[in-house]
């Protein structure tokens, strides 16, 4: 699956380029160093590293042994939040990418900047909470089964458990 992500961004900068300019050898070079792309991000403490590819996909994470102390939900919140951090580094080196190919001014470079940055913007807005919120909780009315059955007794509806 991830190689038809880098296939997806190297055929669509494509086309872009043969749309846009007449420059399709350097257009063809950007689309190639970008689908070779990756960039790392550590946490604030330095306790979670990731690394994602030029689609945004995770590709490497590291977990310090001090991840240890964290709740689940902070650990979960530390992850996403040092992955939306490497997918914005993403969209830096892409910018380099584009100056260095076929220059930012150009229609193909706007088109490849303009999507980077939509995707994976670079400055993370901090009220957005890094992970999804929770599911509700489901809940079930305790009710017996058979009309003989109090409400909550057991766990085995309809069956006698001294049957065994």
């Amino acid at each position: 699956m991830l190689g038809r992500n880098l296939d997806a961004d190297r055929d669509a900068m494509r086309s872009w380029s043969e749309h846009a300019s007449g420059r399709t050898d350097a257009a063809a070079d950007l689309a190639d160093r970008v689908a070779t792309l990756s960039a790392s991000a550590s946490g604030d403490d330095g306790a979670v590293r990731v690394t994602v590819a030029s689609s945004g996909v995770l590709t490497g994470l590291e977990l310090d042994d001090r991840v240890q102390r964290l709740r689940g939900r902070e650990l979960a919140g530390a992850i996403m939040l040092t992955m939306r951090r490497a997918q914005a580094g993403l969209t830096h080196r892409v910018a380099e990418a584009v100056d260095e190919t076929v220059g930012a001014d150009s229609e193909t470079g706007r088109a490849v900047l303009e999507s980077f940055a939509q995707r994976f913007p670079v400055e993370l807005d901090a009220a957005e909470p890094p992970i999804m919120p929770s599911p509700p909780q489901l809940t079930f009315p305790s009710r017996g089964s058979l009309p003989h059955q109090a409400p909550g007794v057991g766990f085995e509806s309809g069956r006698d458990s001294r049957a065994r």
